[in-house]
């Protein structure tokens, strides 16, 4: 295989896979807190094993990423106190803060997955192909 993934690490990606699956059930349910808060909890630890425990306090407290941590932090906050539509908008703003530099590894590897890089690139290789005519 190209890439070994150790095993601690796949355990990281499958809690981040659960916690995003619980948001998405959560907000798609009329934003019940009780799903939000446990997407959150779990994304949370997915990132910390996936990344290490330094790194992801290394993340959060950059000083280029205070906007977003902020951010982020405060919309756990209301989801917690009974603002789940607040706090999803901060989330959501925190996350794109906090993860906007790592955006295009992101693009790189969904590239490379072998069916799923060949749909995101389709349009991608359209537009081209659409400017080169014009």
């Amino acid at each position: 295989m190209a890439y070994e993934i150790e095993e601690q690490k796949k355990v990281g990606l499958g809690l981040i896979g659960f916690g995003i699956f619980f948001s998405v059930l959560g907000i798609i349910l009329f934003f019940d807190r009780g799903l939000l808060a446990l997407g959150n909890i779990l994304w949370l630890a997915g990132v910390s094993l996936l990344l290490g425990w330094r790194s992801t306090l290394q993340l959060f407290t950059s000083r280029s990423n205070y906007k977003g941590s902020l951010s982020f932090f405060l919309g756990l906050f209301f989801i917690f106190v009974r603002w789940p539509v607040v706090g999803i908008i901060l989330e959501i703003f925190g996350c794109v803060f906090i993860f906007g530099g790592f955006w295009p590894s992101v693009k790189v590897f969904l590239f490379q997955i072998p069916i799923i890089g060949w749909v995101l690139q389709y349009p991608v290789l359209l537009l081209d192909r659409l400017k080169s005519f014009g």
